[in-house]
């Protein structure tokens, strides 16, 4: 009578076209309250981008001038890092925003790098083995949980196919790489 709509054939979805006008008007205060988190998001961006470029501008304007030191380095990686993680963060509620649902691979990958960003900026001097070795499991974890997603949606047989096909076309045109 109505006719589907693409959210109908996903069961995690709440629908803006149900039928419940509860459902409808607690769906509108979720998506307002995502935009919210989107526009803040932005803003967390801008003020760590501002920030690493505060923190390198004080950093080289500082003696010795222009010469940062390994924690001075690791410290900026980990800054350019926790941006990336506020970028990947605001890719979710866009995703969320325009499909209606959460991409579990942009979560993970995320997680993934998040647990980068950690290991950058360890101090193994204060750290006990203990965490160090916890920490290598849950990032063994993500990226096997990870890995596991990409096969089962073929990604990873695809991507070699294309490497295997991009190298012959380079060897028979002469090219090495």
């Amino acid at each position: 009578m109505f006719g589907k709509h693409k959210d109908d054939e996903n069961p995690r979805c709440v629908s803006p076209s149900a039928k419940d006008p509860m459902l409808r008007g607690l769906n509108g205060v979720i998506r307002l309250s995502v935009r919210i988190l989107a526009v803040l998001m932005t803003f967390v961006i801008l003020w760590g981008t501002l920030d690493v470029v505060w923190v390198l501008y004080q950093r080289m304007a500082s003696r010795p001038y222009f010469l940062l030191e390994i924690n001075d380095i690791l410290a900026t990686f980990g800054a350019f890092m926790a941006v990336l993680i506020a970028i990947e963060i605001f890719e979710n509620i866009v995703m969320y925003l325009e499909h209606n649902y959460i991409q579990i691979r942009l979560v993970l990958a995320t997680a993934l790098m998040a647990s980068a960003r950690k290991v950058i900026v360890f101090d193994f001097k204060e750290l006990s083995a203990d965490y160090i070795w916890a920490t290598g499991g849950v990032i063994l974890a993500l990226g096997l949980v990870y890995w596991l997603l990409a096969v089962k949606k073929g990604d990873v047989m695809r991507g070699m196919e294309v490497a295997i096909e991009e190298r012959g076309n380079d060897s028979r045109s002469g090219h090495q790489s």
